[in-house]
């Protein structure tokens, strides 16, 4: 028999059941945070300058890892995959956006909150529409359809 808990203040919860939003959600998080991290170390950090390379190489192989945790999480359903992944580059741009009201160098060194918003959802709709039409060449090779040659008239 299965117990189930209601804590107070569960019910605001009830969207993480969906394993898409919560994905999203989560990789959102991860995501701001190695930002925020390597942001914060490599302004505020002086004595990791020698290693600053070192440092962004980490920091940027980090981030791009758990910027493709939607996309293998979600592989084969595309809808899934661009939900999640919208939803979690969403949740990276706002807090870009508020990071570069902290460091006004940001926006105009790097890109702007809108800049970044766009590329990220442009390589996600490139790995979503890839996944689609993987997808679709699975299921047309799956399915079952008789290849007869009876009921075609020979125009020869």
């Amino acid at each position: 028999m299965q117990l189930r808990t209601n804590l107070p203040g569960s019910r605001g919860l009830e969207f993480l059941h969906n394993a898409a939003i919560r994905t999203g959600v989560y990789t959102g998080i991860c995501l701001s945070l190695v930002f925020t991290a390597w942001l914060v170390i490599a302004n505020q950090v002086p004595f990791l300058e020698r290693f600053a390379f070192e440092r962004n190489v980490a920091a940027a192989g980090v981030f791009v890892f758990l910027a493709a945790v939607p996309v293998f999480r979600f592989l084969r359903w595309p809808g899934n995959l661009l939900a999640s992944s919208l939803i979690g580059w969403m949740i990276f741009t706002l807090v870009y956006r508020v990071l570069c009201l902290i460091y006004h160098q940001l926006s105009s060194g790097l890109r702007s909150p809108f800049q970044v918003f766009v590329v990220g959802v442009m390589t996600y709709m490139i790995f979503t529409t890839l996944s689609w039409i993987g997808t679709i060449i699975q299921r047309a090779r799956a399915a079952d359809i008789p290849h007869s040659k009876q009921g075609r008239a020979d125009t020869r």
